[in-house]
């Protein structure tokens, strides 16, 4: 979604209009004027170091910065890169980067515009492009045009790393016009996700995305979840892409996760929606300034929850693109300490000792080795934090044909309560609760059910009939499943010592 101001011009006016506003507010060459924000050396300090901490590796190998301005970034880069092009469009800007920079002998500086057509980067010459308000300053058509140039210029194996606003304005200088494009992330997921490329062998190349998250310094410091950034890195198109593309495409397709939404409540899409969270939270005994992790945040009700109630500050992990892109949509205005980000549990690393607490709902039935990432969750935490989960569960002993045709179907790795219980145990916990919710699960799956059935109209005009009997059909059998005893449900609580 671009913004009104800029949503009229296109091609050469485009241009013409984002260099005459960079001009102006790049007319002292400061910090200030370069971030738009009369706070940006405070923001700079740590915001900066946060940004390049999320870099790939790129250790003696070439880098391409795309709007490297007065270089802020660049001095960083050239530090551990092999060769660095520095590139802007403003000559003034670019100059004072070589100014300040000018020393490193492995950057060379360049004025020049990202979108002509004469800027010549050699394809599969670049290991990491890099780029930091760029792409808000270029059209829909123009965004399009560079990544698929972009892909070209990458090695494969190589990486992008691009940070935008979205939504809406983040620095507070007073601007004449605006002529910013603030788009919804999704609108750049899309884009670098269907670039494709081949080579004069045939071998065909696309975008894998690594990581799509909010900038941290912005959510601490201003309640501010629009700054968003991606890292890609180019594959083989016929590499699997495994679990999140299953996510994505089948399960948690945007209609899909809506219509979850649906069933249970604004902003959630985990069983009983906000009455659960408020019943589960209240267990934590959070304290405001504790830092808590959500684990499969989904589409981040639960976090919002928590930080506009307790005054916490919780990180959203999911490994669904869909659900990310939602969740930083509904953050829009909230003004609260959550940030997002795309991220697989299993493989995600974080410090000793980060977290109070770790919250995760009806989730961690996709991860097949628990054991690992229980182990993990306890170094994550700090002595005394805690653990809660609510998950899906199975009874003990063999499971039906059918149940089990359900649960390999969906990919669970489901356990009885009790042997749950104690994978936590094993992993270190201490005073671990491990409780069978299952009558808890049936009343609210037949609370949920009997909501849906009164608004079926409405439901089928909002989304379709095929969409309704899927959720009735599902809703059903989950109450058949836990009325007979081979589904169940759990809850989780657990200390660490």
């Amino acid at each position: 979604m671009a913004s009104p101001a800029a949503a009229q011009f296109n091609g050469a006016e485009e241009r013409e209009i984002q260099r005459t506003y960079w001009k102006e507010h790049s007319a002292d060459l400061t910090v200030e004027s370069m971030m738009l924000d009369s706070k940006a050396s405070d923001l700079d300090k740590e915001e900066r170091p946060e940004v390049l901490s999320l870099l790939p590796s790129y250790e003696g190998k070439s880098v391409l910065e795309l709007g490297a301005g007065i270089g802020r970034f660049t001095g960083d880069l050239a530090q551990k890169a092999g060769q660095l092009l520095a590139l802007d469009f403003i000559e003034s800007v670019i100059k004072k980067n070589e100014k300040i920079n000018g020393h490193c002998k492995n950057v060379k500086f360049m004025c020049a515009d990202v979108t002509s057509p004469e800027l010549n980067i050699s394809e599969g010459s670049v290991d990491l492009i890099f780029s930091n308000w760029l792409l808000m300053y270029l059209s829909d058509k123009e965004v399009e045009s560079l990544a698929e140039r972009m892909v070209k210029w990458l090695r494969v194996g190589g990486f992008i790393f691009f940070r935008e606003s979205c939504f809406h304005q983040s620095g507070d200088s007073k601007r004449k016009y605006n002529p910013t494009h603030y788009r919804e992330p999704r609108f750049y997921t899309k884009v670098f996700k269907e670039c494709h490329t081949s080579d004069k062998y045939g071998n065909s190349y696309e975008l894998a995305l690594v990581s799509c998250k909010c900038i941290g310094a912005y959510v601490r410091n201003k309640k501010n979840q629009n700054q968003i950034c991606w890292i890609w890195q180019k594959v083989r198109s016929e590499d699997d892409k495994g679990f999140q593309k299953f996510l994505d495409n089948v399960q948690y397709k945007c209609s899909g996760i809506l219509r979850y939404e649906r069933v249970f409540g604004p902003g959630y899409v985990s069983t009983g929606g906000v009455e659960t969270t408020k019943e589960f939270v209240e267990k934590l005994d959070l304290k405001p300034g504790q830092k808590v992790l959500d684990v499969g945040c989904g589409i981040g009700g639960g976090d919002f929850y928590m930080a506009e109630n307790f005054d916490v500050e919780v990180v959203g992990i999911d490994l669904s693109i869909n659900m990310i892109s939602l969740a930083l949509e509904r953050a829009i205005g909230l003004k609260c300490s959550v940030e997002f980000e795309v991220a697989d549990c299993t493989k995600k690393e974080y410090p000793d000792n980060s977290f109070d607490v770790i919250y995760s709902r009806d989730t961690i039935l996709h991860i097949q080795d628990k054991p690992t990432l229980f182990r993990s969750f306890y170094k994550w935490l700090k002595p005394g934090g805690k653990v809660l989960i609510s998950d899906y569960c199975k009874s003990a002993g063999t499971p039906s044909i059918e149940f089990s045709k359900y649960i390999k179907q969906r990919g669970y790795d489901l356990h009885d309560v009790q042997a749950y219980g104690q994978m936590l145990r094993d992993a270190g916990f201490g005073d671990v609760t491990a409780e069978d919710r299952t009558d808890q699960f049936i009343a609210v799956l037949q609370r949920e059910l009997d909501a849906i059935e009164k608004e079926k109209d409405e439901f089928i005009t909002d989304f379709s009939e095929e969409d309704y009997n899927d959720i009735v059909g599902g809703w059903k059998a989950k109450l058949i499943r836990s009325t007979t005893g081979e589904q169940r449900w759990g809850l989780f609580i657990a200390k660490k010592k």
